[in-house]
C-alpha cells in the first residue's frame, strides 16, 4: 500500500519533466486537415463515380457544401441536382480551393461528376 503513492508521485513527476499530460499520453491525435501540397497529391486519386464517403476518406470533411437542384423534376424521379463540396487553403501568396461536384444516381447516392482547382 505504501508503494502506490510513491509510484503515483513518480508518474506525475516524470510527466511534468517531459512536458506531457499522463492522460493525454495514451490518446493518439492526428490532425485531420490536409495541407495544400498533401491535398494536391491526394486529389490525383479522385475519380468520376466515387461516393461521398470515398471522397471524405481521401480529403476529409469539406469546408463548405452547397446543393443546387433542378427547376423541374418529375414526381417520383431522383433529383438531377448537384451537390458541391469546397475545400479551401489560404496561403501566403494566394489561396487555393478545390470544388467537387457530385450528381445523384439515385436518392441518397451521390457520386463524383467533376472537380476543379481554383485560385482566389
Amino acid at each position: 500500500m505504501q508503494r502506490i503513492p510513491i509510484v503515483l508521485a513518480f508518474t506525475v513527476l516524470s510527466s511534468l519533466l517531459c512536458g506531457c499530460d499522463p492522460a493525454s499520453a495514451q490518446i493518439s491525435r492526428s490532425d485531420p486537415t490536409l495541407s495544400l501540397p498533401q491535398a494536391e497529391r491526394v486529389s490525383a486519386d479522385l475519380k468520376q463515380g466515387m461516393t461521398v464517403d470515398e471522397v471524405q476518406k481521401l480529403l476529409g470533411k469539406p469546408l463548405r457544401t452547397a446543393l443546387k437542384g433542378d427547376d423541374i423534376v418529375p414526381a417520383g424521379s431522383p433529383s438531377k441536382g448537384t451537390l458541391q463540396w469546397t475545400y479551401s487553403w489560404a496561403g501566403s501568396s494566394s489561396g487555393r480551393s478545390l470544388r467537387i461536384d457530385f450528381i445523384a444516381k439515385s436518392l441518397e447516392d451521390w457520386q463524383v461528376n467533376s472537380w476543379e482547382w481554383q485560385t482566389f
